[in-house]
C-alpha cells in the first residue's frame, strides 16, 4: 500500500476502536513514524514512540525490587499508565532475540513484569525489510502471528501531498516531478541517499542555500542542480499571478513545465491569483499539464485555507467551469 493507503487503513482502526496489535513494514525513510505520530495528534490522543533497538530487556521489563521478601519488577517511567494513546514499538526487528521475546509478552498479553497496558491504548509497530539491507533479525513466528501487518512502499503522490501541505521548497517538489523514481533510492555503499524523510532535510538546507549532498548523496544533487539551472529559464510567474500573462507561452522543455506547474500551485497565495494562474495554464497548456496543476493547486488552495473562495470564482468561469467537469469526471469524483 502507499503511504496515503496505510494513513487512511490507521485511521480507521483508530476511528473504530479496534485494538489488534499492528505492524508496519517498509523501507526506511518513508515516513511510517511519522505518519502514526500525525494520526496521534489528529486523534489528540497520546503517543509514546519505544526504539526497542537502543533497549536492553530490562529497559522494558523493569528492575526487580525486593519488596517483603519479594521480588518486584518496577516498570520504566515511558510507558503508558493511564489515558489513551498509541505505544509504537519501532525499529521492532532490529532489536536482538532477547528483546522481541520481551516485546512479544508486551503485544500478545499486553503486559510485561508487573506492568499492564491501560485500556485504550493501541499497539503498534514498525520494521525494515531485510532486502532494504537494514540490520534486522528475523522475527518469531509466534510474535509475526500476533500481528496485522501491513506492507507499505514509496509512493510520490503520496508524498507531494504531503509536501505540498508542510511546506517543503517547490524546488525539490518540482525535481521529484520531473525525476520521481530519485524519492527513494537506496544505495547501501553510501551514508546519504535519496528517501522523503531526507527530501524533506535537503529542502530545510536548500531553503537556506546549503548544498544538500549530506541529506541525498553526490550523485542526486548532481542532477537537482543541473535542474535547478533551468530555472533561469521560467516565465514570469508573478505576471502570471497577477492575471498578465497574456504574452506569456507555456514552456517547450519538460522539466521547465514540471517547475512551472508546481511553481504556479504554490506561490498562488490568494484564490484571486488561483484563478489567474488556472486561466492562463488552461489557455496554454495541453489538458494533461492543466489537470496535473489543477491536481496540485486544490491541495495547496486547501493547505492555505482559500479552496472556498477559489471554488466561487470558477463557478462563475464558464471555461474553467466546464473544464471542471470534465476534471471530476476523470477523476471519478
Amino acid at each position: 500500500m502507499t503511504p496515503a493507503d496505510l494513513k487512511a487503513y490507521l485511521d480507521n482502526l483508530l476511528s473504530k476502536n479496534i485494538s489488534l496489535s499492528t505492524m508496519i513494514w517498509g523501507p526506511p525513510g518513508i515516513g511510517k513514524s511519522s505518519i502514526v505520530a500525525q494520526l496521534a495528534r489528529k486523534h489528540q490522543i497520546d503517543f509514546v514512540d519505544v526504539r526497542l533497538s537502543q533497549l536492553a530487556p530490562t529497559d522494558l521489563r523493569g528492575l526487580p525490587v525486593a519488596e517483603d521478601g519479594t521480588s518486584k519488577w518496577y516498570p520504566p517511567e515511558f510507558l503508558p499508565r493511564e489515558g489513551k494513546g498509541i505505544l509504537f514499538l519501532d525499529e521492532l526487528n532490529m532489536a536482538p532475540p532477547a528483546m522481541q521475546g520481551v516485546a512479544q509478552q508486551l503485544i500478545l498479553d499486553r503486559r510485561v513484569g508487573s506492568y499492564v497496558v491501560p485500556e485504550g491504548w493501541f499497539v503498534w509497530a514498525a520494521g525494515n525489510r531485510k532486502e532494504d539491507r537494514a540490520a534486522v533479525f528475523d522475527m518469531p513466528s509466534p510474535l509475526a502471528n500476533r500481528f496485522l501487518h501491513l506492507q507499505v512502499e514509496t509512493d510520490f503522490d503520496s508524498f507531494k501531498a504531503y509536501a505540498l501541505s508542510t511546506g517543503v521548497h517547490e524546488q525539490i517538489i518540482a525535481f521529484l516531478s520531473f525525476r520521481p523514481s530519485l524519492l527513494h533510492k537506496l544505495d547501501p555503499q553510501q551514508p546519504s541517499w535519496p528517501s522523503p524523510r531526507s527530501w524533506v532535510m535537503a529542502s530545510q538546507l536548500h531553503a537556506t542555500g546549503l548544498d544538500i549532498t549530506p541529506a541525498v548523496g553526490v550523485g542526486t544533487t548532481a542532477e537537482f542542480n543541473a535542474f535547478i539551472k533551468l530555472y533561469q529559464n521560467l516565465p514570469d510567474l508573478t505576471e502570471i499571478l497577477l492575471g498578465k500573462g497574456e504574452r506569456i507561452k507555456f514552456p517547450t522543455e519538460p522539466s521547465v513545465r514540471y517547475a512551472v506547474t508546481i511553481g504556479l500551485a504554490i506561490n498562488a497565495q490568494s484564490a484571486n491569483q488561483a484563478h489567474n494562474a488556472f486561466n492562463w495554464i488552461s489557455q496554454t497548456a495541453a489538458m494533461e499539464w492543466v489537470q496535473l496543476f489543477a491536481t496540485d493547486l486544490f491541495r495547496s488552495m486547501r493547505s492555505k485555507k482559500q479552496i472556498g473562495a477559489l471554488a466561487q470564482l470558477v463557478q462563475k468561469d464558464p471555461k474553467l467551469q466546464k473544464f471542471m467537469q470534465e476534471f471530476q469526471e476523470l477523476m471519478g469524483v
